[in-house]
């Protein structure tokens, strides 16, 4: 069973465009290596710049694959250059009935 998760990354100071564009590759890059489901994610900004993400990994399993991965831990070394990994209790938005983000392109 597939298991659905919402993560945030803040970029650190001047990292933002590495950010995004690391944020365009890892849906795909999860997907070459079968870890994720067809479900695409969805990509949000907050207003404090952070991205958040909603997406589908293929089940529990999937997730312990990834951290031995060598191509996810690559992937995660480098959103680790250009980000934190944040609670989404620390985004504004979270504290609204009905927490707005605007679309990632």
């Amino acid at each position: 069973m597939g298991r659905i998760v919402i993560v945030a990354y803040r970029p650190k100071a001047g990292k933002e465009k590495e950010l995004y564009a690391l944020t365009k590759t890892h849906y795909s890059i999860l997907k070459q290596i079968n870890l994720v489901t067809d479900l695409k994610p969805t990509i949000m900004l907050a207003k404090d710049g952070s991205v958040v993400e909603v997406f589908e990994w293929v089940s529990e399993e999937a997730i312990q694959q990834a951290h031995t991965h060598p191509e996810v831990l690559k992937m995660w070394a480098a959103y680790g250059e250009v980000c934190d990994y944040i609670p989404l209790n620390q985004l504004e938005e979270s504290g609204d009935m009905f927490a707005g983000f605007i679309p990632f392109n």
